[in-house]
């Protein structure tokens, strides 16, 4: 046999030494095995909770008409503007450009405001057209919301922010082995901001982690809007200092794994 035959057998020792990188890969980067286990679980939930306040509310779809449609909208608001963040910020990463942005007079606050102002350009380009289309298609109207929808979408835009700062540090420290973190870590609080149902739908105990979400405070506004008409201002204020919270926390952490991975050197290596 020829060496040039030799090279086309296949070999188990190749597939293995294969197996190892990638098993390699997944060992040492927590997000990616976090991001095996959340996924199935958060559907689980999702769902599960879902067809339990459905089951024991039979007149809910004739009572709040557009309930669905408005949660879909404004949870999109609330994932599209973490991810359009979280988009911008890994494009310097692909580029590698990151250790030429932190070695320029570019100062972290104004690298990260350039990033929001991204993050709701790319949510506004998207949403409009899509509120849009709910008139049409379904007659749902989210723009008759006024001065509620201000209140909700201040408030969920305060949210993505925080989340998008916090996921940007991560990329910072971990570099783009918590990449998926970017594309799913919103999804973690899905079911605990009770989307598509009221917080009562949640077991008592996880009820507390439920009201330390601001989302959550959103949610519960705009199923009070729409099935008993009242707009809940203290609910808004009740969001909006959460998301103060939240907010500062994000950006201590920030500050901390941006400080962190200047010392290992990760922002000039930005790969796995």
């Amino acid at each position: 046999m020829t060496g040039s035959d030799a090279s086309l057998e296949f070999s188990i020792n190749r597939v293995a030494a294969m197996v190892r990188r990638y098993w390699y890969l997944l060992r040492s980067s927590w997000p990616r095995i976090l991001d095996l286990i959340y996924w199935p679980a958060v559907q689980m939930l999702m769902w599960g909770f879902l067809q339990l306040y459905v089951s024991q509310n039979s007149s809910f779809f004739a009572q709040a008409g557009g309930v669905f449609i408005g949660a879909v909208l404004l949870w999109d608001i609330l994932f599209r503007g973490q991810l359009g963040f979280s988009i911008s910020f890994l494009e310097e990463m692909y580029a590698r450009n990151l250790g030429n942005l932190m070695m320029s007079p570019l100062r972290p606050v104004e690298f990260v405001a350039a990033l929001m102002i991204m993050s709701l350009v790319r949510l506004l380009i998207g949403m409009i057209p899509v509120s849009l289309l709910a008139i049409a298609f379904f007659g749902f109207n989210l723009w008759s919301f006024g001065f509620a929808l201000a209140a909700f979408f201040a408030n969920l835009i305060l949210t993505s922010w925080a989340i998008g700062i916090f996921v940007a540090g991560l990329l910072l420290r971990n570099g783009l082995g918590a990449e998926s973190m970017a594309w799913t870590i919103m999804f973690l609080f899905l079911p605990l901001t009770c989307v598509y149902y009221p917080v009562e739908v949640l077991p008592h105990w996880l009820q507390y982690f439920a009201w330390a979400l601001p989302p959550t405070y959103v949610f519960e506004g705009m199923r009070a809007l729409l099935i008993d008409h009242v707009f809940r201002a203290d609910l808004m204020l009740q969001a909006f200092a959460f998301n103060g919270l939240l907010f500062a926390l994000a950006a201590f952490a920030f500050l901390k794994l941006l400080s962190s991975a200047r010392v290992q050197g990760s922002l000039l290596q930005g790969g796995e």
